[in-house]
C-alpha cells in the first residue's frame, strides 16, 4: 500500500511486471551529470529504451557509500552547478513529457538538511518525485525524515544488505514502502560482481518478511548480469556501470561529446533486453 492509501506510480510499474511475469529494469544516473541539459536528454530517453523505474542521485561532495564512478559523477554535476534545487527541477522538466515513469532520489541527508525538510518533501512531490532512498539514516534516525517523507505521501525505499539478519529485517521493514532495495555485495559501489545464486537466496529470505518487490543493485554491469539478477528479483539496478558509460563519453575537458546520449540509450536497450528475455529465455 502506497503511503496515501492509493495506487502509487510506483505501485503500478511492479503491478506491471508482475502482471507481465518479468523482473524490471532500474538506472541511476546522477542528477545534472555532467551537464544539467545532457543529462535530462538522458533521463528522458530512458523510458523509450526500456527503463521501469529511474534512480536520480542528488550530487553531494562526500557520497561516501559510493565508489570512485559515482563520486566522480557527483563531483562532475556539483562543478557543472547542479544543486538539490535544479535536481527537483530536472524531474519537473521530465513530469512536462512523462506522467508515468518513477523516479526516485538517492543520496544523502546532508542536502535535503541543509535544504530544508519540510520544503524539500513539499518541493519534491510537487515536482514529480515518487520516493527516496537516503543511504546515511538507518531506522533509528526514521523521525528525521522517513516519517514525514510518508506523511508527505513520498515512499520511503531502505536497504538490506547481506549482514542484515533475520533479527535486524523486522526493523528495517518497518516503514519502508515501494519496495526493498537489496545491496548484493558488501563494500562500495561499483567494485565487484553480484552472483545471481547467492543473490536468490537472499532475495527468498526477505521475501518470507515482506510482500514488497526486492529490487537487488550493486555489481551489475552487463546485460548478462541484469538477466540474472531479473531472473531471481522483481528488479536489477544499474548504477556505476551506467555512469561509466557517461563518463566515456566525455571529451577532455569533461564535456560530453554528441554521440553520448545515443551511446548510453544503447546501453540501457541491451540491459533492458537482457532483462526482458531473463525469464523465458
Amino acid at each position: 500500500m502506497s503511503p496515501s492509501g492509493a495506487k502509487s506510480r510506483l505501485e503500478q510499474r511492479f503491478a506491471e511486471l508482475k502482471a507481465q511475469g518479468r523482473g524490471g529494469l532500474i538506472t541511476f544516473t546522477t542528477a545534472g551529470d555532467p551537464t544539467f541539459e545532457s543529462c535530462l536528454e538522458l533521463v528522458r530517453g530512458l523510458p523509450d529504451a526500456g527503463v521501469d523505474v529511474i534512480e536520480l542521485g542528488m550530487p553531494f561532495s562526500d557520497p561516501m557509500a559510493d565508489g570512485p564512478a559515482i563520486q566522480a559523477s557527483s563531483l562532475r554535476a556539483l562543478g557543472a552547478g547542479m544543486t538539490l534545487a535544479k535536481t527537483l527541477d530536472l524531474v519537473r522538466r521530465f513530469r512536462e513529457k512523462d506522467e508515468q515513469t518513477p523516479i526516485i532520489l538517492m543520496g544523502y541527508y546532508n542536502p535535503i538538511y541543509s535544504y530544508g525538510v519540510e520544503a524539500f518533501l513539499s518541493d519534491a512531490k510537487r515536482a514529480g518525485v515518487d520516493g527516496l532512498i537516503v543511504v546515511d539514516l538507518p531506522p533509528e534516525e526514521d523521525a528525521e525524515l522517513c516519517l514525514p517523507a510518508l506523511k508527505a505521501d513520498l515512499h520511503w525505499i531502505r536497504l538490506a544488505t547481506p549482514t542484515t539478519d533475520d533479527k535486524r529485517v523486522p526493523t528495517v521493514l518497518a516503514n519502508t514502502s515501494g519496495f526493498v532495495y537489496y545491496v548484493s555485495i558488501m563494500g562500495i559501489t561499483g567494485t565487484r560482481t553480484a552472483q545471481a545464486d547467492v543473490v536468490r537466496v537472499a532475495v527468498e529470505r526477505l521475501k518470507r518478511h515482506t510482500e514488497l518487490p526486492i529490487a537487488v543493485g550493486f555489481g551489475i554491469r552487463t546485460p548478462e548480469h541484469a538477466a540474472n539478477i531479473a531472473r531471481v528479483a522483481d528488479a536489477a539496478v544499474v548504477g556505476s556501470a551506467m555512469v561509466e558509460r557517461i563518463k566515456g563519453g566525455l571529451d577532455s575537458e569533461g564535456r560530453p561529446r554528441p554521440g553520448m546520449v545515443p551511446d548510453v540509450l544503447g546501453f540501457v536497450r541491451a540491459l533492458a533486453a537482457g532483462v526482458r528475455k531473463a525469464r523465458n529465455g
